[in-house]
């Protein structure tokens, strides 16, 4: 099988040939059909997900099964299945023996802990896969199972409502699907965005308002629109987060997403006369990527994508870092 390799901490990619892998007890192996290129997969590419090398990177994985292991009775040749970041736990540790499945202390990610999707077939255990809808591709579920739970995941386990007022910071590879699953959930959606440039497509996505924070105050203009119950920010930049607490409502929540390592500079008066909270939000389990496919399905979501065959992978993957895609790169195996 053709498999895209990084050999070492900071390298380019390889195209290699490696034999099909066989399932051990208790995993599947999965024909790949096509993989997300995720900004976190430079993380694998860095050494910094704690990952050895050489590694095949990828965890955006939709495919078909195509081989069972021992013990794995779930799944059965044909199925369409995706992996996505959560690649399986040790179902013993305290977080697992509560069912927090997500904050396993020895959780796997598909593409760092094993060899990822930037390959024609990988194994993975049999609790990270995720059952694909008939009305989705398998390009179109890629992103979600990254991207798309993110979002979806962390729209439905906040604290807003049908009806509210929900600010979408960023209108890019995750602020696309944010603007769209708030949208479906019945939630009034303000995308927040440098520049007019990206306002009909907002528009076009759901959103009800756009806010130029290039041009404006983004807090005040959530202000004047009745203030925020929750933002969630799918972007990097850690000022312009700050710059929109002063539009939440009192208890509003500011739901990050956007994975940065930047500082992120918040005055605690402004958390304690509102009642504040920013919270972090890590993905979700194989069911949650199952339930974000589901919903798209029914709910007509979908990612906009650029595809490219995983000989192109060195040129898909800067692609995506330079930021040049819109809004996520997707390779396709045959």
């Amino acid at each position: 099988m053709k498999a895209a390799r990084v050999l070492a901490q900071g390298a380019r990619f390889e195209l290699a040939d490696m034999d099909i892998p066989e399932p051990g007890p208790g995993q599947v192996r999965i024909r790949v059909r096509a993989c997300g290129v995720c900004h976190t997969d430079s993380m694998t590419v860095a050494g910094t997900l704690g990952n050895t090398f050489p590694r095949t990177p990828g965890h955006e994985i939709a495919g078909e099964v195509d081989a069972v292991g021992a013990g794995v009775s779930a799944w059965a040749i044909g199925d369409r299945v995706g992996v996505g970041a959560f690649g399986g736990c040790d179902f013993t540790c305290e977080p697992c023996r509560r069912g927090d499945f997500i904050s396993c202390a020895q959780r796997k990610t598909a593409g760092a802990s094993y060899d990822g999707g930037y390959a024609e077939y990988l194994v993975a255990p049999a609790e990270a896969l995720a059952r694909i809808p008939a009305g989705l591709s398998f390009v179109e579920a890629a992103p979600l199972l990254c991207a798309g739970i993110t979002t979806f995941n962390s729209l439905r386990n906040s604290i807003a409502r049908p009806g509210d007022l929900v600010g979408i910071l960023g209108v890019g590879g995750l602020g696309h699907l944010g603007i769209q699953f708030a949208a479906k959930m019945g939630l009034e959606v303000a995308a927040i965005a440098r520049g007019q440039d990206k306002a009909p497509l907002a528009k076009e996505l759901g959103a009800h308002h756009y806010i130029d924070s290039r041009g404006s105050d983004p807090a005040a203009e959530l202000r004047k629109l009745g203030g925020a119950v929750v933002v969630l920010s799918t972007v990097t930049a850690a000022d312009a987060m700050t710059a929109v607490l002063g539009g939440l409502k009192p208890r509003g929540q500011l739901l990050v997403v956007g994975a940065s390592e930047n500082l992120m500079q918040v005055p605690p008066i402004a958390l304690i006369t509102k009642s504040l909270g920013v919270q972090g939000w890590a993905s979700g389990t194989s069911q949650d990527s199952e339930d974000a496919l589901r919903f798209s399905a029914l709910t007509g979501v979908r990612p906009m994508v650029e595809t490219m065959p995983l000989s192109q992978v060195q040129a898909a993957y800067d692609r995506m870092m330079a930021g040049d895609a819109r809004f996520r790169v997707v390779l396709t195996m045959g």
